[in-house]
Order: structure tokens, then sequence, then C-alpha cells
């Protein structure tokens, strides 16, 4: 059995697999969790990230407004479903992940620049006031991931380098620092390999650490007659040298299916940006876009994943 590295946190959210459902992902049956209804002059909000704080959960949630701005704003939850969502804009930009750090909490997004996308980062300790450091990147870059410790002494950040477009570009590598200002040491991790990835991959959560090495979500493009579908996959990457992939799935593990997924601004989308997890119970709870539109929520154990990536994997 595979075992989560981590703390006990046993007031995720979580609902059991449906009898009979033959999948290792499940979707929360109140999806979506967060609608353009839950903030004043929001067009969409999506593609958002939450952390374990206090006795409750905090996040950073991209709101795309009526001006169609990208703009990323702090929330609070008790449960991790219900969400009270600051007026304040924090950084404008877009697709933020989270990740808790020796007591402080780090943000990377999509940050923009005149000559392109880069990878912001920033940190807080309160959610209240933040202290934006230097970019991890030079333009153009997305899916700016970090780990959630140090290894080796250094930190380290998943990332995909693009361009100006949508992307002809679509690896992941990885890049690391000593002291989150200059970066170097860039190593590749992967490629798009099965057809349900054809066009790009890019980092989804956080890295999940466990006995098995690091549990990477991540999305993956299919270019058809009908346009980008966005789906989630899975790997795990070696614990002390993680541009090494030691498994993969072959196949997506949720792609769109239900309406709120499959219609919206941006249609037929799952883009997962975060996961909380219980290391007692090894439940995962995972958080994704939906459509560009909405923010849902899907369920896994780390036995159902680890046990489908190895029953499906494509490394020999």
């Amino acid at each position: 059995m595979a075992k989560i590295i981590g703390k006990a946190i046993p007031n995720i959210p979580w609902q059991e697999k449906p009898e009979r459902y033959p999948y290792p992902v499940w979707r929360y049956d109140g999806n979506p969790i967060i609608t353009r209804d839950d903030w004043y002059f929001a067009n969409s909000i999506f593609n958002s990230a939450v952390v374990p704080y206090g006795d409750g959960f905090a996040g950073v949630f991209r709101i795309d407004d009526r001006a169609r701005d990208f703009n990323i704003v702090t929330g609070f939850s008790k449960d991790a479903v219900k969400w009270n969502l600051s007026k304040k804009v924090i950084f404008k930009g877009y697709d933020p992940r989270l990740c808790e750090i020796d007591g402080k909490y780090y943000l990377t997004w999509v940050n923009l620049t005149p000559q392109g996308t880069t990878i912001g980062v920033a940190v807080t300790e309160n959610f209240e006031e933040w202290t934006q450091l230097e970019d991890a990147t030079y333009p153009v870059a997305r899916n700016g991931v970090l780990f959630p410790k140090k290894i080796n002494d250094e930190y380290l950040l998943l990332v995909r380098p693009c361009d100006r477009g949508h992307t002809p570009y679509g690896d992941i590598f990885i890049q690391r620092s000593k002291d989150l200002n200059y970066w170097g040491n860039y190593r590749f991790v992967m490629s798009p390999e099965s057809n349900w990835e054809k066009t790009k991959i890019g980092a989804g959560p956080t890295p999940i650490e466990t006995d098995e090495g690091w549990l990477l979500f991540y999305h993956g493009v299919l270019t058809s007659c009908n346009g980008f579908t966005y789906a989630m996959g899975a790997a795990i990457l070696d614990k002390n040298e993680p541009w090494k992939v030691l498994h993969r799935a072959d196949s997506f593990l949720l792609a769109p299916h239900e309406l709120y997924e499959t219609v919206g601004d941006v249609p037929n989308v799952v883009f997962p940006c975060a996961a909380l997890t219980d290391a007692d119970t090894g439940r995962i709870a995972i958080y994704y876009g939906a459509a560009d539109t909405s923010v849902a929520l899907a369920f896994t154990t780390i036995d159902e994943v680890v046990d489908y990536i190895k029953a499906h994997d494509i490394i020999k």
C-alpha cells in the first residue's frame, strides 16, 4: 500500500467512491463548488489553489472580471467547499498555485509583462500581506509549480516554457534555486506521449510526497477537429531527482464529461490546480477548473491512483 508523507488533515472535503464506479478519480456531487455568482463583477472563477490554514483553509483564486481582466484574490473557508472570497485583488495574472514551505505560503502564478508571461512568485504568512519576489522565469512560461519542500537544499519549480500564442511547446521542465532569486540547473522532465495529451502538458497541483516518490497530477491537451480538450493525468517522480519519471499513466484520470466541464467560456476543460491530502487515510481532494468558468472538486485515494498509474504505466 502506498503512503502519503505529510500531515493528517481529517477535515478535507470527502465523498466515498460511488458504488460500481470503475475509475480511480470521481467527482463531487455538489459540483461546481465556486461559480461567477460568488464574486461581484466576475465573468468566471476557475484554475484556483487551496491549502490548509489555521483551523480551516485558505486559497488564491483566478477571477476574470467583466472587463475580462485577469485577477487573483484570496479566500477562506472552514470546510474547503464553501468559500468567502476577498474583494481585494492581490495580483494581476492567472492560474495560481499555492504551497506551504517551512511555515510560509508561496504563491506562483502566470504574471503578465509587456514581453509576455512569466512565473511570478510571492510569499505570505497570513494571506493579508504579500511580498513579491523576482520572477522565476523569463518570458514566455506558464504552469509554474513549486515543490512543497527543499530537495538537496534547493527550491524546485516545475514549469512549461511556451510562446506568445497558444503553445507549440508542450514539455515540462524543472528549474532549481538556492534562494528563490536566482534560478538555473534546468532539467527536462517529460513530453506529451499518449494521444489524449499529444498537444501539450503542464504541471497541476503542488506535487504530493509519497513513499513511492512525488505524485504529480498534470493536465494534458488533445487537439481535435473541435479544438482543445484538457484532461488530467498523473505520474510519479523520483523523490531526490524529480526530473526522473518513475511511472506514468498512459491514459487520463479525469476528462470533460459533465455539463459544467463541457460547456463554458472554454468548452471541454478539466484543469487541475490544487490538491488537499490526509496522510492518515490516504484521501486526496483535487480542485480543478471546469470549462474555464467554475471551480470543481474530485476525489481519489493514494492507493487508487498509484495502482492505476502502475497498471497503465508507459515507463518500461
